[in-house]
């Protein structure tokens, strides 16, 4: 039978000319989150399916700067291929851009017909079955910040802020957003169907964030990965960038990527609820907050990605910068929201809005899982404001320290995988070497005059 003749196949390519649809984007994140695609055309679609697309291995070694950095199984290996089949039941159609719909890739190693080892989407699958060896469901719900702005030709960086109005933190409308972006955003996102729920201005200006529900995990972090590539496309089409880099701007804050988790049964019901026990969370709610403790430090290296990533924290930031927990206290890297019973859950504040979805989502479930493993409580969370040293450890200050803790926890990178973990470390590590390596403007300021 040929791949023309499955019937889901069949079903997929009537429905999507009936929509007047007659190309499939194929995509699918690469190790920082970045959207890798190609467009095909719907008549070739079965045979996409049946026979898979052949990209390169080594994008997921390549940096965002077009370097293909010597990571094992991509140079030294000679260049091979992954395989990338679609996922159908992934399609959505894309309300910017007609007669398009587009779909999430699962990806192969030919070689072994089994996931490529750096593939974020298999890692965090991965790692939610181990949960669910335990009865545990992870569902999680994003909430991602950016900068929206407006080209600047001539200028150092070529882009500027779109507003540059003060004061207008949780706003919404046409004081902090003249042009109406994040109405037409919030509406075009709403008709991709990934879950958008809200949005709003954010404390800077030019600063937006928006909302989507909770999910599985896996589900979170399709719809989380989807929704960074949307809003950068959208930008796009007005010529403007939207970025969801760390801490883009001196003086102004960062951009987080606050992730809420929480647990459910096989029944469906809330695991981390329990009205008898302490502060209403369940053993296993505060078990698991103290596996996130416990592995913060190397789980900074997959939340907080690059070397920017760092510059967003600090006392007074509204950023974590302590290994702390607390109770509805924004200045707590774990925060516990108000909600119980079927809304108990914590929200780990310490992601910036460039790490990649999958690669957040599997570190904090994994390390969570781990302190449920553990069975060990947490110490007693923070009262005020949390960015006294001698109450909590610090976090790491740079990315190679991060790296050096996320190498050195055998607990979570024996559920990561050590094939992931050795190709994510070779990857940042290059990263980081590239960076030292470079005369910053800043340097230039400060020396060149007086030296």
């Amino acid at each position: 039978m040929s791949a023309s003749d499955i019937p889901p196949v069949r079903h997929h390519l009537e429905r999507l000319a009936a929509q007047g649809i007659d190309v499939v984007r194929v995509t699918y994140p690469d190790l920082i989150g970045t959207e890798r695609a190609r467009d095909v055309l719907l008549d070739h679609l079965p045979s996409a399916c049946e026979h898979g697309l052949a990209f390169c291995r080594a994008v997921y070694h390549t940096s965002p700067q077009g370097d293909v950095v010597p990571v094992p199984g991509g140079l030294d290996a000679g260049l091979p291929d992954i395989c990338v089949r679609p996922d159908l039941d992934t399609l959505a159609a894309l309300p910017w851009e007609p007669g398009v719909a587009s779909c999430l890739g699962d990806v192969t190693d030919p070689a072994t017909g089994r996931p490529a080892p750096e593939s974020p989407r298999d890692l965090l699958r991965t790692v939610v079955d181990r949960c669910r060896e335990h009865g545990l469901h992870p569902v999680a719900g994003p909430e991602l910040e950016y900068f929206l702005c407006d080209a600047a030709p001539g200028t150092p960086q070529g882009w500027r802020r779109y507003s540059e109005a003060a004061g207008v933190v949780y706003t919404a409308g046409l004081r902090a957003d003249a042009d109406n972006h994040l109405l037409r955003t919030l509406r075009l996102l709403r008709d991709l169907g990934i879950g958008i729920t809200n949005g709003n201005h954010e404390f800077d200006g030019s600063q937006f964030e928006i909302n989507l529900n909770h999910s599985d995990a896996m589900a979170a972090a399709d719809r989380a990965f989807r929704f960074k590539s949307a809003v950068k496309e959208l930008a796009r089409k007005e010529g403007r960038l939207a970025t969801f880099m760390a801490k883009p701007f001196q003086g102004a804050g960062g951009s987080g990527f606050h992730l809420h988790l929480s647990c459910v049964d096989g029944a469906g019901g809330n695991v981390f609820a329990d009205p008898t026990a302490p502060y209403g969370l369940s053993t296993t709610a505060r078990h698991a907050v103290a596996g996130v403790l416990a592995h913060a430090p190397a789980l900074a290296a997959l939340a907080n990605p690059t070397v920017n990533s760092y510059k967003r924290f600090g006392p007074d930031t509204l950023a974590p910068w302590l290994i702390d927990w607390g109770l509805d206290n924004r200045s707590a890297m774990v925060r516990i929201p108000p909600e119980r019973g079927s809304g108990s859950r914590f929200e780990l504040r310490l992601g910036d809005a460039s790490a990649n979805p999958y690669l957040l989502i599997a570190g904090t479930v994994a390390a969570a899982l781990l302190g449920v493993l553990a069975g060990e409580e947490p110490a007693a969370p923070l009262e005020g404001y949390g960015y006294d040293r001698a109450r909590s450890a610090l976090l790491p200050t740079s990315l190679p320290e991060a790296l050096d803790a996320l190498e050195a926890d055998q607990g979570l990178t024996g559920v990561l995988g050590r094939d992931f973990v050795d190709a994510y470390l070779s990857y940042k590590r290059d990263e980081v070497a590239r960076f030292q390596r470079h005369v910053t403007d800043w340097e230039f300021t400060e020396y060149a005059y007086h030296l």
